[in-house]
């Protein structure tokens, strides 16, 4: 679709907040020209983004950065040499600190075990002390395709919440509709 087809269709809903996601939207074609005319149009934008890509001034009124943790890393067996280059790209402080120190913005983390606990910690280091971002931005959910996956790690990610100040984030999307594509 052309960026003026995409803005009509957004415009046939009656909707003011409009989410720029799916893979990694950052490198789409467009996505700058996109933003800019849903922002023109008055719509909120929150752009789901992994964070490794830099924001080059975006229109974005949320940015929901959800850098990946070496629990996404798959093993070789199913990734063979794109396994590299996901462990070589999957995390870019300098541009998570960018987008923090240039938009509201959230952190989410998909924790699978206590130990990614030390990662996130790290990372938040690495990125450093951005005046307007506080803990209570950083959103943990339990990583899971399925509700039973998710209902027994959900009490450890809570506990993570508790302890570090962080919010916890279900995944409604799979205990309303499962594993499915498009949720």
């Amino acid at each position: 679709m052309t960026i003026t087809a995409i803005l009509q269709q957004v415009q046939a809903y009656e909707c003011r907040h409009v989410v720029l996601t799916g893979g990694e939207p950052m490198i789409a074609s467009g996505i700058h020209e996109l933003a800019a005319g849903l922002h023109a149009v008055g719509h909120h934008i929150t752009i789901e983004t992994a964070a490794t890509v830099v924001p080059n001034g975006i229109a974005c009124d949320l940015a929901s950065l959800s850098p990946k943790l070496a629990n996404s890393t798959p093993d070789t067996e199913q990734a063979g040499p794109w396994r590299e280059r996901h462990e070589a790209a999957r995390l870019k402080p300098d541009v998570i600190r960018e987008w923090l120190a240039s938009y509201s913005a959230q952190l989410k983390f998909v924790v699978s075990q206590t130990e990614d606990q030390p990662e996130i910690q790290g990372l938040i280091a690495k990125v450093g002390t951005i005046p307007s971002f506080t803990h209570d931005r950083i959103l943990l959910m339990p990583e899971g395709t399925d509700v039973e996956t998710l209902r027994a790690r959900g009490p450890l990610v809570a506990e993570m919440c508790l302890e570090y100040g962080f919010r916890y984030a279900p995944r409604l999307q799979i205990e309303l509709f499962g594993n499915t594509r498009g949720t």
